[in-house]
């Protein structure tokens, strides 16, 4: 999902995803109102709104671990956009559902995310 996320090839991300994803961002803060993208439509949305608030971010995933239904991604982002430039830890926790991803949520820290997957 990284690999294709970073070439923002939409139709190899769209397969690993459930049609009714939800995905909810640190972007959306600045897009949506901090409402997550929802169904295939919305990640291509997504996929416009960061080339548009983001021309360049680039994520680096770390350690993994599957929690049995969510996955917990610990890494770094690094971005640069509307005068922002931002280099910092990042979580992603993915909750899946039939083998693909059903949610996925982004989080500031790597604390966050790890706390976020318990719930």
């Amino acid at each position: 999902m990284f690999a294709a996320f970073a070439e923002r090839d939409l139709d190899a991300m769209l397969p690993e995803m459930d049609t009714d994803v939800e995905f909810l961002p640190v972007t959306a803060n600045l897009t949506t109102g901090g409402v997550p993208y929802r169904g295939h439509e919305g990640i291509e949305r997504y996929l416009d709104d960061v080339a548009r608030v983001w021309p360049e971010l680039r994520l680096f995933p770390g350690e993994m671990r599957d929690l049995g239904g969510k996955v917990v991604v610990l890494g770094r982002v690094v971005a640069r956009g509307g005068g922002m430039i931002i280099d910092r830890p990042t979580g992603w926790v993915f909750t899946m559902r039939d083998g693909k991803i059903a949610r996925g949520d982004v989080y500031g820290s790597h604390e966050e995310a790890l706390a976020a997957a318990q719930r």
